[in-house]
């Protein structure tokens, strides 16, 4: 699904973690700019629930209500206290799985949108493969160490993040500190568990943490400063918030957006290609650090000559950013005709003279 060029950077003598494996990625661009062991597999717990989430916003559901299996209220570890046969909202069941890490809302969320948990699973997995979460295997929706085969690596899980966070209503529930709603046995208000968001460092934007036992800390934050979007995530971390902290002041301290190319019109000098309109619809932006800015080059491959002079718009090739000669970004080159306006500008005066003198007769 997306663009995954790039390379990783060697790990930054700034930035020293807890975690057994960590990651920082540029939201917008998907570069890695800090990684410790970043393709390693390991237990996630809890942070399982961004999937879980992310399918039950895009269900298209969240309006409706579900009501609550026995199965779902016997689900172990952490809850929302859910009561069988409550009817609730689907949207209030992923507040409380985001916000509380309810593994009782996981339950019934995934018999909701899957019909059963082992369907929900397989809806999981699925759109794993879609992401590009290659060493991801999901057994449940929850995160609790009942499957062997339930295992994430943080780049994966930061892919996830990235995926997840192109959602507006994926940002608005994982950024909410609380959250206030009325069920059947009355009102209940719902405390985000993520300290980041609630306490400890104002740029942060979301996330979601995790524990068990044999996954030890797990934690995925989202965090803004300056235009910048970053996302850390770190498993076995037994000193997650200063993990991400420290992540993240690295992050935004080393790297900026450099605007590399803009997007419209492209000035390529072509033989026999005068008058041809080259652009690109969007801007080539990456993050880099100060001493990266002069490693950066530009390669245009385009079609074939004899291609090119016959097409008059359309795909006409790609434009690809090296970093230290590594492929790390490409936008497609259009080819689109001279502004008709310009081009015809003759015949529009003919038309408004002709039409005048028809409102004439």
């Amino acid at each position: 699904m997306f663009f995954q060029l790039g390379m990783l950077p060697k790990k930054a003598k700034a930035v020293s973690v807890s975690a057994s494996a960590a990651i920082l990625m540029d939201q917008e661009t998907g570069r890695v700019l800090y990684e410790h062991n970043a393709n390693e597999t390991h237990r996630i717990a809890s942070i399982t629930k961004v999937m879980t989430a992310i399918l039950a916003i895009e269900s298209g559901k969240m309006d409706e209500t579900t009501t609550v299996s026995k199965r779902a209220i016997y689900t172990e570890g952490s809850s929302i206290y859910l009561q069988q046969g409550e009817k609730i909202k689907l949207e209030d069941l992923v507040y409380g799985l985001m916000l509380r890490s309810g593994n009782d809302a996981a339950t019934a969320i995934a018999e909701h949108i899957g019909g059963s948990v082992e369907g929900f699973v397989f809806l999981m997995n699925q759109k794993a493969a879609e992401i590009g979460m290659t060493h991801t295997a999901f057994a449940n929706p929850h995160g609790l160490d009942d499957h062997e085969e339930h295992y994430s690596t943080a780049y994966d899980m930061a892919l996830l993040t990235r995926y997840a966070m192109m959602n507006p209503k994926f940002q608005e529930i994982s950024g909410t500190k609380s959250y206030t709603l009325t069920r059947e046995n009355g009102a209940h208000k719902w405390k985000n568990k993520n300290r980041l968001l609630t306490e400890k460092y104002e740029y942060c934007t979301g996330g979601k943490t995790g524990f068990t036992k044999r996954a030890g800390r797990t934690l995925i934050t989202t965090a803004t400063k300056e235009n910048k979007d970053l996302i850390a995530v770190t498993l076995n971390a037994p000193d997650d918030w200063t993990d991400h902290i420290s992540m993240y002041e690295y992050g935004f301290k080393t790297y900026s957006q450099k605007t590399i190319l803009s997007k419209g019109s492209l000035a390529l000098n072509i033989k026999e290609m005068e008058g041809k309109n080259f652009f690109l619809k969007d801007s080539i932006v990456y993050p880099l650090s100060e001493e990266e800015v002069d490693k950066v080059r530009m390669e245009y491959k385009l079609l074939p000559a004899k291609q090119l002079k016959s097409l008059q718009k359309g795909k006409a090739g790609i434009a690809i950013m090296y970093l230290q000669d590594e492929p790390v970004k490409k936008e497609i080159i259009y080819l689109k005709e001279e502004d008709p306006e310009s081009e015809n500008l003759w015949d529009y005066f003919k038309k408004l003279m002709f039409s005048r003198a028809d409102a004439h007769d």
